[in-house]
């Protein structure tokens, strides 16, 4: 495969999944991890892309959101780790928040069927909670998304004035030291601002790939994030500079 084929491949990549791993790109090409870094290097600097810790990130602002289905796939092995530590944060009688990310999927899959209530956008989440009786689950109604499959708008964020939470559990497609938090779709952000500011604590759980990003929507600084919990890959200089800003990191293994 001729150079400029595999890097147009590679954007092609990208935009479809929104994120891509050197990693997963080295095995797909059959290069080194190396070629992939200059191949994404250059593609940056066209503006093409966007580099993110251990992989790239997509620029596209028009239909940026990527289907739930795709979503669902990508980076399995990170998200169910950090849902599983998650699912440690939660005990009996606790008020939560998830959000309508997969990761949240995979939290709400991983649940015990113990006296909670949790509050969410997510008709994913919702359908999979309620396989547990003894979770009280509350939907905050809205406009329908269908590629996110969750309900978005000003009916969806006033209802979250209704309530308030001890712990909200979300993700996000951008973290950035100087940007704070952000996402690729402005009714998300704002409804996960809203969760922010309804919750005593928030936890984010975000995989690696997303760190060092700057997406489109702006959501909170990281003065109002208690604790994040990522994978292995996340970037020990990052870490370090999270940690020194009061924010507590959770690193797992998977």
């Amino acid at each position: 495969m001729l150079v400029a084929e595999r890097q147009q491949k590679i954007v092609e990549l990208v935009n479809s999944r929104s994120s891509v791993r050197v990693a997963e790109l080295s095995e797909i090409f059959s290069v080194t991890e190396e070629t992939i870094r200059r191949d994404l290097e250059k593609l940056e600097k066209e503006k093409k892309l966007q580099r993110s810790h251990g992989g790239a990130v997509s620029i596209k602002e028009v239909d940026s959101e990527v289907h739930f289905s795709t979503r669902e796939i990508t980076n399995v092995k990170a998200k169910k780790a950090i849902a599983g530590e998650a699912v440690k944060r939660v005990q009996s009688g606790d008020r939560i928040i998830l959000d309508a990310s997969t990761t949240a999927l995979y939290m709400a899959k991983a649940l015990p069927n113990i006296p909670i209530t949790v509050i969410t956008y997510s008709m994913p989440v919702s359908m999979e909670l309620s396989k547990k009786e003894k979770i009280e689950v509350i939907s905050t109604g809205g406009r329908l998304q269908p590629k996110s499959l969750s309900f978005v708008g000003p009916l969806a964020e006033r209802s979250l004035d209704m309530y308030h939470v001890n712990k909200a559990f979300l993700s996000c497609k951008g973290l950035h030291l100087d940007d704070g938090l952000s996402d690729s779709n402005e009714w998300h952000a704002l409804l996960k601002k809203k969760m922010i500011e309804r919750s005593d604590q928030t936890i984010m759980m975000i995989d690696s790939s997303k760190f060092g990003v700057r997406a489109f929507s702006h959501i909170f600084t990281l003065n109002e994030i208690q604790e994040i919990i990522t994978d292995f890959q996340a970037e020990e200089g990052t870490i370090k500079k999270l940690e020194e800003r009061n924010v507590i990191v959770e690193v797992v293994p998977y």
